[in-house]
């Protein structure tokens, strides 16, 4: 079972990044899957979830700039972020949700510039 992130980069303040998220070892479509982050100096924290229903739900500070989204056909997840701030500087990670696996990956780094 594995989950690798990527699409990360810098961008500056108002950007836009997409980042993608590839399962391999099991089905996505009967997954509960998130994206998290950490900021540096800060713990880890939920972004998004998806459910195998479909049923999403978003941290409070994406306030409608993120979307997350799932490919059942590729068996992988995205998350859209528009509107990025610096403080939206972090590596971004995808897991298994609401109990993540304790395999988080590398992750991907997204850098905002102000």
């Amino acid at each position: 079972v594995q989950l690798q992130a990527s699409g990360g980069g810098l961008v500056q303040a108002g950007g836009s990044l997409r980042l993608s998220c590839a399962a391999s070892g099991f089905d996505i479509s009967i997954e509960p899957l998130a994206w998290y982050r950490r900021a540096p100096g800060k713990q880890r924290e939920l972004v998004a979830q998806i459910n195998s229903g479909g049923t999403i739900g978003y941290a409070v500070f994406v306030n409608g700039r993120f979307t997350i989204s799932r490919d059942n056909a590729k068996n992988a997840v995205y998350l859209q972020m528009n509107n990025l701030k610096p403080e939206d500087t972090a590596v971004y990670y995808c897991n298994n949700f609401p109990i993540p696996s304790k395999n988080w990956g590398q992750g991907t780094q997204v850098t905002v510039s102000s």
